[in-house]
């Protein structure tokens, strides 16, 4: 267990920035740094990372923490393993104190997946080099390959010996248990207890996640045996899921990031070969056809891919069923084929990495054109294939999320398909409401899976397999209706609290200078006045606990009473880190949204317009005792009417003339707070 010092000394060197940047493409905004959130899918950026503060938040999805929280979240690492990768960052040594027997088990399972796998990875790496049947077979097909040593070691690749239990004997004679040998895959059991090296006789392509830590392996058999399968990939586990991961991100996600845009290849091999050849910003699916959570993977670093596929029949396949995926996300795609029977890697072997960028850069083409010329070669004069190709390249344009690209698409096409755009427009908006009722019944479906429905919610609509239907608004779409767009059922929020604008600017001052001192005025023994320095937090605290109030919403009721507490025991103030690792969600969510300004003044307002705006530090007391007046005021308010509720329903003499004098009181301390805060009483 790290002990408090060291963990003090690792969050006070981490920068959050660097951290989060290492898997979210961040761009700085004022004090900010702001880029798409990496925990759901969205187009226009709503994750920002407050350096000062040392906390992130994202506006979309309500995501918020520390460095240590969001590698918790991202990379599912558990708080010790965290904090490991922050130090191990950072360089600082780790001190420890003693786990207990369940803490160690707990820590050990999903510590054991990780370190058999760096184990492997270096063992194979070695062998590459320090073994005769290594060098002479793996090393020597990666050197026929055109792969130099320098890139051949940044990607960690290596050879597992064709011997049917080599690695498993050396891992277990290095102190690594069968069940993590077989829950990484690494080796294979069979009922008899009999077991072998899963990679045996094969190139080792190491998987690494965005952080660099080794997954998972693909292995490249060798032999020329008809029944090997060419290519073995690691199974999934608690640290590896192939759908989930992209080959080579980690060695590019700096260069696509830089080039604003990712090359999408189909094999390791090509993923190797186009880093040597320059081309950086290249991966690869890993062993499987690319996933909806692959794509969201390059999305955080760029909105714009390129696929290179092989330009046979397969190839050229491949790369339209992925592209449709690649739409429907919302990204920007191009394609590029190479000629029968070459791949990235071939081409670049053939004719060099110069030759290869050029032919990149020249035949790079926008994916519809691309589809609409592929698809009519086969057309020729038949209507009804020609109608089959009129479907499927619509198909595709319905997938674009954006209206303007998607009516350039339909210009583009009409022209090719030499047809109207009115036709293409009307089987447009047949595809689109068909994806708009496919994509209401999964909806339906996810939510009646996920959620029981309770009598505070409204009830399913009978026969709700489709959405209602909707009319096109040929005003949103120009002269050309584009058809009902799905829309998601709104939003429904909670009613919004009487007071929850007063008590929240309340709330906000407590969370952003909770601790800064302010000069305010007391009263002495003597019933004289002085001047003297007080917290913020003292300052809201006394007086709210002095007039017995309390906030309507219990989240700001539990940020309050942490302030409370530590006023009165005399403890440092909740800082940034204190809500961040905060085990409650509602809480930690709402103190750092609060913390986080996602506005900021324009340089320009400055410079050009000469106009300077002071600062909220500039003005924090009045800020502060005018949010207590209007925190007061709202209760007052709510209190008269409370009190005239009782009023009406009275029936006893007694009580009425109770209530009067109540309300006579009410509003002799409404007019004082109107008074202070300059206002008319109304």
């Amino acid at each position: 267990m790290i002990n408090k010092e060291t963990i003090d000394r690792i969050m006070d060197a981490t920068h959050i920035e660097e951290v989060v940047g290492e898997f979210v493409s961040l761009k700085k905004r004022g004090t900010n740094h702001i880029g798409c959130c990496p925990f759901h899918n969205e187009k226009t950026p709503s994750f920002y990372v407050s350096p000062s503060k040392g906390i992130f938040k994202c506006f979309g999805c309500g995501k918020s923490g520390n460095a240590v929280g969001f590698l918790m979240d991202h990379e599912h690492y558990t708080y010790p393993e965290a904090l490991r990768y922050l130090a191990k960052k950072y360089n600082i040594e780790i001190e420890e104190e003693q786990l207990t027997e369940e803490q160690k088990v707990r820590q050990n399972e999903r510590d054991g997946l990780y370190h058999v796998s760096e184990f492997a990875q270096k063992y194979f790496a070695d062998l590459l080099y320090n073994d005769e049947m290594g060098s002479a077979i793996g090393l020597s097909y990666f050197h026929q390959r055109g792969l130099s040593d320098e890139i051949i070691k940044s990607f960690g690749l290596g050879y597992c010996l064709d011997e049917w239990s080599n690695f498993t004997n050396h891992a277990r004679k290095n102190g690594y248990s069968d069940t993590v040998l077989e829950k990484t895959g690494l080796t294979i059991f069979k009922e008899d207890g009999k077991s072998y090296d899963r990679f045996r006789g094969r190139v080792m392509f190491p998987i690494y996640s965005i952080s660099g830590r080794v997954l998972g392996f693909s292995g490249r058999v060798l032999s020329k045996e008809k029944q090997a399968a060419k290519y073995v990939n690691s199974p999934d586990s608690d640290i590896y899921s192939k759908s989930h991961i992209l080959y080579g991100l980690y060695q590019a996600k700096h260069a696509i990031d830089k080039a604003k845009k990712c090359y999408l290849v189909e094999g390791n091999v090509d993923v190797v070969s186009m880093h040597q050849s320059g081309v950086c910003n290249t991966v690869a699916s890993c062993g499987t056809s690319l996933t909806v959570e692959q794509i969201r993977l390059i999305k955080r670093y760029t909105p714009n891919v390129t696929v290179l596929y092989d330009g046979d029949k397969a190839g050229i396949n491949a790369a339209i069923k992925a592209v449709n995926l690649l739409f429907g996300e919302g990204m920007h795609v191009r394609v590029v084929l190479f000629p029968d029977g070459e791949d990235p890697d071939s081409y670049a072997q053939k004719y060099g990495s110069t030759q290869l960028q050029t032919y990149l850069q020249e035949h790079e083409e926008n994916f519809v054109k691309f589809k609409t010329r592929v698809l009519l070669e086969d057309v020729q004069n038949d209507p009804i294939r020609k109608t089959e190709v009129l479907k499927e390249i619509v198909s595709t344009i319905a997938l674009v999320p954006d209206l303007i690209e998607r009516q350039e698409y339909i210009t583009e096409t009409a022209y090719k398909l030499r047809m109207t755009e009115q036709v293409l427009m009307q089987e447009l908006n047949k595809a689109l409401v068909a994806n708009a009722q496919r994509a209401w019944k999964e909806e339906n479906q996810r939510q009646t899976q996920a959620a029981t429905v309770t009598e505070s919610q409204p009830a399913p609509v009978p026969g709700g397999d489709v959405p209602p239907p909707l009319e096109p608004n040929p005003e949103d779409y120009g002269t050309q209706p584009v058809g009902p767009q799905y829309v998601a059922p709104p939003q429904v929020l909670p009613p919004l609290r009487p007071s929850e604008v007063e008590e929240r600017q309340l709330i906000k001052l407590l969370v952003n200078y909770g601790g800064k001192e302010v000069e305010v005025e007391v009263e002495d023994e003597e019933n004289g006045k002085q001047k003297v320095l007080i917290s913020i937090a003292a300052a809201i605290v006394d007086d709210v606990v002095a007039d017995d109030l309390h906030f309507d919403n219990p989240v700001y009721q539990q940020i309050f009473d942490l302030y409370r507490d530590a006023v009165e025991q005399e403890r440092p103030m909740p800082d940034a880190n204190t809500f961040a690792m905060h085990p409650d969600n509602m809480l930690r969510n709402s103190a750092l949204e609060m913390m986080i300004n996602a506005y900021s003044v324009s340089k320009l307002w400055m410079e050009n317009k000469h106009i300077s705006v002071p600062s909220i530090e500039q003005h924090i007391k009045t800020d502060m005792e005018e949010s207590i007046y209007l925190f007061k005021l709202r209760k007052v308010d709510q209190l008269i009417e409370e009190n005239k509720f009782k009023l009406r329903e009275a029936k006893e003499d007694e009580e009425v003339t109770l209530l009067m004098h109540t309300c006579q009181q009410l509003t002799q301390v409404r007019k004082q707070l109107c008074d202070r805060l300059n206002r008319v009483m109304s």
